[in-house]
């Protein structure tokens, strides 16, 4: 007898939970899509997205992933044979590395490994040695690893040292999760997706970008028509904001998004995550006290509010995932770029995310499910985990 039978949770760092009101904002019938309506809706996206990625500058949406926003960031950059530094700390920092290089770019990656933030001392010497590079690459919140960055220090640094280099960074697990300030924290280009924070399918990656950065971009050669983000932050038709047919029903859904967003409050929403995240780490610190559980990320300051790394040994982790889905209803995300696909080191890794369209209930019904897991399975672990997230919930 299996217990997961009901609705499913899925607690997976993207696709994240698709509220009720963006489905049913997105369950019409197909729009007009030269004029009326749809156009009006389209213009209230770019206040709105710029509000949560804040910033005052450019905005703009492609059909596509969070791949397709790296890609378009990165054609629109650099021309060919200039190089990019790439700060990596985690398996996305590396994949936003390979996607330049493919395009031409000569690409340095200074890796950081799976299990910590940026050293800005290492990160010191990296600029020194690469004077020219036309712009620095970092991941804020890395969906595998869940190390998140201090963009804010690393902008000092460059400016510290007088690097002329574009700060270009991947909010793809953040935005609208983790604290984020692109004008503030001097950000030239920022990328993010549709799936994560802001809670509608995949199918939109969004790409903002300063005007500094637009200036640059001016003598890229890597443009092409597609991606080329110029005439899509100045269309002066409607079709050119996505260079043919609009992603309609994924647009609704983003209005709708955004609309709650602006219902809860952006500092509010900031302020969840932080809490629930506070949840997670409380128990995972207790079951750490028993067994081989352990956080990814030592420091509480150095995680991200959306998705936290875990691992247990000898292949637990891929035991408990299957046990929380088959038998609890509750799907964990698989450890990414932790170890090689295929070794036994891979079944230790697993991903409990918290973003987006999540309240204490679903964060701590998945954690009570994960211990029953554990005890199911005779994973050795510490005892007490749940009352310790509850009161990291209650006491905030």
């Amino acid at each position: 007898m299996s217990l997961a039978n009901g609705r499913p949770y899925l607690a997976t760092p993207g696709p994240s939970v698709m509220p009720d009101r963006v489905l049913n904002a997105m369950h019409r019938a197909a729009p007009n899509i030269y004029e009326g309506a749809l156009m009006e809706m389209t213009a209230s996206l770019w206040p709105d997205l710029k509000a949560v990625a804040g910033t005052q500058h450019n905005a703009t949406i492609y059909i596509g992933n969070g791949h397709a926003a790296w890609e378009a960031a990165n054609a629109n950059v650099f021309r060919r044979g200039d190089t990019a530094l790439v700060l990596a700390t985690g398996r996305f920092g590396h994949g936003w590395a390979e996607n330049a290089r493919q395009l031409g770019v000569k690409v340095t990656v200074t890796d950081f490994g799976n299990a910590a933030p940026i050293d800005l001392a290492r990160v010191e010497t990296a600029l020194r040695a690469e004077p020219n590079a036309r712009a620095v690459l970092a991941t804020h919140v890395d969906t595998a690893s869940s190390a998140r960055n201090d963009v804010a220090a690393l902008r000092k640094l460059m400016d510290d040292l007088g690097h002329p280099g574009l700060l270009m960074v991947d909010c793809i697990a953040s935005l609208g999760c983790d604290e984020f300030h692109m004008d503030a924290w001097g950000v030239d280009v920022v990328v993010a997706a549709s799936q994560k924070g802001l809670m509608t399918p995949p199918g939109l990656g969004l790409v903002f970008f300063s005007d500094k950065a637009r200036q640059a971009a001016k003598s890229s050669d890597l443009r092409t028509p597609y991606w080329d983000w110029e005439p899509r932050a100045d269309a002066n038709h409607f079709y050119m904001h996505f260079y043919g047919t609009a992603p309609t029903h994924h647009l609704f859904g983003l209005r709708e998004a955004l609309t709650m967003i602006h219902e809860e409050g952006l500092e509010n929403v900031w302020r969840r995550h932080a809490r629930l995240a506070g949840a997670v780490w409380a128990a995972g610190e207790v079951w750490g006290q028993g067994g081989a559980f352990a956080l990814n990320i030592k420091s509480p300051a150095c995680r991200g509010h959306a998705v936290t790394a875990m691992r247990l040994s000898n292949g637990d982790g891929t035991r408990l995932r299957r046990w929380c889905e088959h038998e609890g209803g509750v799907t964990l995300g698989v450890g990414l770029g932790m170890a090689e696909p295929g070794t036994p080191a891979a079944d230790d890794f697993f991903r409990l995310a918290h973003m987006g369209h999540v309240n204490a209930h679903m964060t701590l019904g998945a954690l009570a499910v994960m211990d029953a897991g554990m005890k199911a399975l005779g994973i050795p672990h510490g005892a007490g985990a749940l009352e310790a997230a509850t009161r990291a919930i209650s006491q905030g």
